[in-house]
């Protein structure tokens, strides 16, 4: 069984062609393409936007050179949508995460709805994008808007015409009642947000529809199904997660951004969990995935692209060579501080990050991306701990999954920090989770979440790494005296 799965991330998009049979699970690059923000400058300031119809585009090109698949599922990042109208038209482009608008939202909605009542209800994790402020910042606007539409349910709907909203995407809006599994009508009322913007849920696994007639005419693909997939892509990414039954994991799904938790079968939504600011969301087969959101390696891409910016590119490989070769451990920053959030100099941020904290500035390339790996790593070892102490799991090996297992230096330096052994792949995770998804909807013989990941271990090249040294507990307590919880 051949299937297309289109795979966005926040830096990069990619159309798939998967072939799952019997002991097989294969994967090719159909299609590549560039994503990131446009910045676009209006009367009252500039609105960083995503080019959500140049994603349409590019799917529906990749779609076109993926030839005869079965099925197509979509998965992307979480948060982010569009809003349509009372017939359908999308009502502008969707806004970036990282842009500014939802400065102070959250305080203002914490006056209707304090932030441990909105926890109680949804289990999500404090961050000022969160759809929820995103929807408030909105203002007057949301008169004109009838439904709500995350960016793979659009994307479904531009295909299909049909309007819905996948569950495990659903559940990182900061408006779905995790325990209830259902939308948080009376939450959103409560903050402004009219309940009638909140579309029907599916499930993974749902059929979504097929491509409309002029659609399946253009790509010639008649009657081809559109599967509802974990279309957030962590929970494509959690359900590939190539585990043993039985043992005691953590995940690292490490991209743009990295989350870093362990798999549940029910929701921690007690004091422990928010004051740790852990998240609840919802996975494949009603699992939860309780994890942080970690800043990830966008760090070190932003600051590959501020060198180039300068005239001064710099190869990946050869930067990761130089950092593997400077001194461990001799500045650490908080890659989650506020500061790294939105594009820029990130060299110069970490520069300040370090005179801040005492610390001295990294002085060369190799120190400087060293710097953004330690500190990643570090920032895994806080999460990976703080998961296993909230919810008295111990965690035994962490599977590190997506395009971070490349990272041949970050997934040693994760074993050395978590003190575990880490399994390295598959990189294509997400991909992989949203083919298997389709397989089985398609009637592929995958009944469970065990019968997939035993096909990803069976098919996927893995790579283990076992702890090693390094005074990990010093550089946290440095952050710690910088009001970093260790």
């Amino acid at each position: 069984m051949r299937l297309a799965a289109v795979d966005l991330g926040a830096t990069s998009g990619r159309v798939m062609a998967g072939t799952v049979g019997p002991g097989r699970l294969d994967l090719e690059e159909v299609r590549r393409f560039p994503n990131g923000g446009v910045r676009v400058a209006g009367a009252t300031g500039s609105t960083l936007h995503w080019d959500v119809l140049g994603l349409y585009r590019e799917m529906l090109a990749g779609l076109g050179d993926a030839g005869a698949v079965a099925g197509v599922g979509i998965d992307s990042w979480a948060v982010d949508y569009g809003l349509l109208d009372a017939d359908g038209r999308l009502l502008g482009n969707p806004v970036h995460y990282r842009d500014s608008r939802t400065a102070g939202v959250a305080e203002f909605v914490h006056r209707t709805i304090p932030a441990r009542e909105l926890f109680a209800v949804t289990g999500l994790q404090e961050l000022p994008f969160n759809t929820l402020y995103q929807l408030v910042s909105e203002g007057d606007r949301l008169a004109a808007a009838e439904k709500m539409l995350l960016i793979p349910d659009l994307l479904g709907y531009w295909l299909t015409g049909s309007v819905g909203a996948e569950r495990t995407n659903a559940s990182t809006t900061q408006l779905y009642d995790v325990r209830e599994r259902t939308w948080a009508g009376d939450l959103a009322e409560r903050a402004g947000i009219p309940a009638r913007l909140l579309p029907p849920l599916r499930e993974p696994g749902e059929r979504i529809g097929t491509l409309l007639p002029q659609l399946a005419e253009e790509l010639g693909k008649p009657q081809l199904p559109v599967i509802a997939v974990g279309s957030h892509d962590t929970a494509s990414a959690v359900a590939a997660v190539p585990a043993e039954p039985g043992t005691n994991f953590a995940y690292i799904s490490s991209g743009t951004w990295s989350l870093v938790g362990l798999e549940l079968d029910e929701p921690r939504l007690g004091a422990a969990a928010l004051a740790a600011n852990f998240t609840n969301e919802t996975g494949v087969d009603g699992k939860i995935r309780f994890l942080r959101n970690v800043m990830g390696l966008w760090v070190l891409t932003e600051t590959l692209r501020t060198w180039a910016t300068r005239g001064e590119p710099a190869e990946l490989a050869t930067v990761l060579a130089e950092a593997a070769a400077a001194p461990p451990l001799a500045a650490v920053v908080d890659l989650d501080a506020p500061e790294f959030l939105p594009p820029g100099d990130m060299p110069a941020r970490i520069a300040a990050a370090c005179r801040r904290t005492g610390q001295r500035p990294p002085e060369s390339r190799g120190a400087l991306v060293r710097c953004i790996v330690d500190s990643l790593a570090l920032a895994y070892r806080r999460a990976v701990r703080q998961a296993a102490q909230v919810t008295g799991r111990p965690v035994d090996a962490v599977h590190l999954v997506g395009g971070g297992a490349r990272n041949d230096l970050l997934c040693r330096l994760t074993a050395d920090a978590c003190g575990v052994p880490v399994l390295a792949g598959p990189v294509e995770a997400a991909a992989l989770g949203n083919v298997l998804v389709q397989a089985r909807a398609l009637g592929a013989d995958l009944p469970d979440l065990a019968a997939m990941r035993r096909l990803i271990r069976e098919t996927q090249p893995l790579r283990r790494y076992v702890p090693g040294g390094g005074n990990w507990a010093a550089a946290e307590a440095r952050l710690s005296g910088a009001g970093v919880v260790a």
